[in-house]
């Protein structure tokens, strides 16, 4: 059976995202830690780390993970911005081993006025600085594949592969596979077979033992256009069919699969029910 979550708000209390994740049945949840549009950080206390654990014990929530600033860029070629950075990094880190999570998803990066080869050059630096700085804590970071638009580091698997051989402790780090970002950067999906011989690349250039956790999205937006635009469950430009090829992939059954779509609501009904829902049905076992 597919481990199915989703990423949920801690507005009013960490312990509330496993709340709402446990209202939907879901076995998974991913947080933001802190806001994700702001460098500073409000002060994580005990009393939110006592509640946020004793709530997953109690609802039976796993796998909670975390999702990285989006000001973070540890591809930067602009001492300040990367300094900044990888202070950010360390701090996500710090707050999600607290919490207990078990990886931190981060996008690699963006070279901006660079080069492709220097800005993951820049990231291996930034990565194993970090590592020296949280020497011994269990929560990886996890990096996740990106659709590619502008300078954006992370759409080709080979990019991530770099990551993992040339930092020094790459068993630490870990690899969040976005359904949405793949197929906006070219990999296809939608048929059997397709999904098939990406898988089978994924595999032999990034290795599945590397696999942490997937994004499970829709796309607004056709495929190989470079575009991040995440759209409820069968109703973007990949359809039901990916998701039944990955939910029934035996593979990735023990890898968490977490939602990023839209929260609103359809006739009174939050969407994140009606998605699980949707890719329940599409489970076979």
């Amino acid at each position: 059976m597919p481990i199915l979550g989703a990423h949920q708000s801690i507005a009013g209390g960490y312990y509330k995202a496993v709340n709402t994740a446990a209202q939907f049945e879901m076995d998974c949840v991913q947080i933001f830690t802190k806001n994700n549009n702001q460098w500073r950080a409000k002060p994580l206390t005990d009393k939110d780390v006592s509640l946020f654990k004793e709530r997953l014990a109690e609802t039976g929530v796993g796998h909670p993970c975390s999702h990285m600033s989006y000001l973070i860029n540890l591809a930067s070629p602009k001492d300040e911005l990367w300094d900044k950075s990888i202070a950010s990094v360390v701090i996500e880190l710090e707050r999600a081993e607290a919490l207990g999570l078990e990886g931190a998803v981060m996008h690699p990066g963006s070279f901006v006025t660079s080069s492709e080869q220097e800005g993951l050059d820049r990231i291996v630096a930034a990565i194993d600085l970090i590592h020296q700085q949280t020497e011994d804590f269990a929560t990886q970071i996890w990096l996740e594949t990106t659709a590619g638009q502008g300078s954006n580091l992370g759409f080709r698997f080979e990019q991530l592969a770099y990551l993992l051989e040339q930092v020094k402790e790459g068993q630490r780090l870990g690899i969040c596979v976005d359904t949405c970002h793949i197929f906006a950067a070219g990999y296809p999906l939608i048929k059997k077979s397709e999904y098939a011989s990406t898988m089978a690349e994924l595999d032999n250039v990034i290795g599945f033992e590397n696999v942490r956790a997937f994004h499970i999205n829709d796309s607004k937006c056709e495929f190989g256009s470079r575009k991040d635009r995440h759209e409820n469950i069968g109703r973007g430009c990949l359809g039901l069919e990916p998701f039944r090829h990955l939910l029934n992939d035996s593979t990735f059954q023990d890898r968490p699969m977490y939602l990023e779509t839209p929260k609103d609501e359809e006739d009174g009904v939050p969407l994140d029910q009606i998605n699980m829902e949707t890719l329940r049905k599409l489970y076979q076992g």
